[in-house]
């Protein structure tokens, strides 16, 4: 017989190999997992036969001005299953075995599809489909509510999760008893951040040293394993905003100044940052995106995470095209740099930021 996995997580990317699996593996208690494919793609499903074999994650890059390359190998996954083969199994996993489920189904993971109306399980539903219906059974078959952890990168994505399950729940004709039931379970918000460059063949994946995942607080909710890159906040703002206005604005920053000269296509993150590009960017993080989060009473945490950040930029492992970078450049722009400035400004209308106005095509003050 198989052994017991509390961990029931959706979802077999890289990313979640060389950041949650890699952490039931290395924390206390260490966890063991099964991983269940939900998206029937048959180059995946290649990657899920491997998996419970074991598999080596390397980290390469730098922390605290230290260069790390070295490898871990990886045994919290014990099983693999897929919605589109196994559902009476995982839905054994569901009701006999899972504490906790994992999920990272990509950012459009949680869109309804058009088999989601269906009155049972089919391959065809989307991920919160799909999970109705295995809480559903665990439910009848008198299980206890469970902690439900979304991993992917959605702002809220735990009540964003809840709310779609229950609007799913609702549409067929759920009694009251099994609404209740899914309010008791645990939602929980999260933010997760690593970079994960590049896979291994035929499981396993590249790191970045640095990983972040933040949970947000709730009663009766505890992070599922003790990791030192596993935290639990009372509210995710913070993290989300040091995220997306220093580390995200920096590289649309980065990006713009990179056009402005009429950038190579070839040129990487950690060599512009060694260049005059990196002095501009330099400068305009330490004398408006700092004196920003001083204004919000955060500059100690940006000045830390400012720092953490240009390690992670300088990383010569991780080839980082800005080309890459630029795509939907303009939706950036407006959502790194023109909130940071309205989030500042909303506190300080007259804050100075003369080169973020320019970049965010703003009057110098404005308030949009």
């Amino acid at each position: 017989m198989s052994e017991t996995t509390p961990i029931l997580q959706f979802g077999t990317s890289r990313f979640l190999q060389a950041h949650a699996d890699l952490f039931f593996h290395e924390g206390t208690p260490a966890r063991a997992v099964t991983v269940v494919q939900s998206s029937g793609d048959p180059e995946r499903a290649r990657r899920l036969a491997h998996l419970a074999e074991g598999y080596p994650v390397r980290i390469r890059g730098i922390s605290e001005g230290k260069t790390i390359d070295e490898e871990r190998h990886v045994t919290s996954v014990r099983r693999t299953l897929s919605t589109a083969a196994d559902h009476a199994e995982i839905e054994r996993v569901m009701i006999e075995e899972a504490e906790a489920v994992v999920s990272n189904t990509g950012d459009r993971g949680f869109e309804p599809a058009d088999a989601d109306t269906g009155p049972v399980f089919d391959q065809a539903m989307s991920y919160p489909a799909k999970l109705y219906h295995l809480l559903a059974a665990r439910h009848a078959a008198g299980g206890k509510p469970l902690d439900i952890f979304p991993l992917e990168l959605i702002n809220g994505n735990g009540d964003v999760l809840k709310a779609r399950v229950r609007e799913i729940a609702a549409g067929q004709g759920a009694l009251p008893e099994l609404i209740g039931w899914l309010d008791r379970c645990r939602w929980v918000n999260s933010l997760v951040d690593r970079i994960v460059s590049e896979p291994i063949e035929p499981a396993g994946a590249v790191a970045e040293p640095y990983a972040l995942w933040a949970i947000e607080a709730q009663p009766n909710v505890a992070a599922p394993t003790g990791h030192p890159s596993v935290i639990v906040v009372d509210d995710l703002e913070e993290i989300e905003r040091l995220k997306l206005h220093i580390l995200n604005l920096g590289h649309t920053a980065l990006v713009h100044l990179w056009q402005a000269q009429g950038g190579d296509d070839r040129l990487c993150v950690d060599k512009a940052l060694a260049g005059e590009l990196g002095d501009a960017l330099l400068a305009i993080l330490e004398d408006e995106v700092m004196p920003g989060f001083a204004v919000r009473g955060m500059e100690d945490a940006a000045r830390d995470y400012r720092d953490t950040t240009l390690d992670r930029f300088r990383n010569p492992f991780l080839h980082h095209r800005l080309s890459d970078i630029a795509q939907n450049h303009a939706q950036k722009v407006e959502r790194r740099i023109g909130a940071f400035l309205d989030w500042v400004r909303a506190e300080r209308p007259d804050f100075p930021a003369p080169r973020l106005d320019a970049i965010a095509g703003r009057n110098a003050g404005a308030v949009s």
